[in-house]
C-alpha cells in the first residue's frame, strides 16, 4: 500500500533496496535482527506520515527465530500474540 516514494524512502533509510525488501516481504529471504529493526523504526516513521494508511512493520515479522526480540522494549503485536499462542 506504500507509494514508490515511501518504499524509496525506507530503502535508503536501511541502505539497502526496494528489490531486497520486497524479498523480506514475501518471506523470500530474512532480514537479520539489525536490518529487521532498521526497518520497523523507518516503517514506523513513514507510517506516522500517512494519516493512518500505513502500519509499521513488526521486526519478529522478518527474523527467522522471532523470539530474539521477546521481552525487548516495543515489542509488536506479532509478539504478543505468539508469546499468548505458547501459554496454551
Amino acid at each position: 500500500m506504500a507509494t514508490k516514494r515511501e518504499r524509496a524512502e525506507v530503502a535508503v533509510a536501511c541502505n539497502d533496496s526496494v528489490s531486497y525488501l520486497y524479498q523480506i516481504a514475501g518471506q523470500h529471504r530474512y532480514a537479520s535482527p539489525l536490518m529487521a529493526t532498521q526497518i520497523e523504526r523507518y516503517t514506523r516513521i513513514v507510517a506516522d506520515h500517512s494519516d493512518g494508511r500505513l502500519k509499521p512493520v513488526p521486526r519478529a515479522s522478518m527474523v527467522k527465530h522471532p523470539e530474539i526480540f521477546y521481552g525487548v522494549d516495543g515489542d509488536s503485536e506479532v509478539e504478543e500474540a505468539e508469546v499468548g499462542n505458547d501459554d496454551e
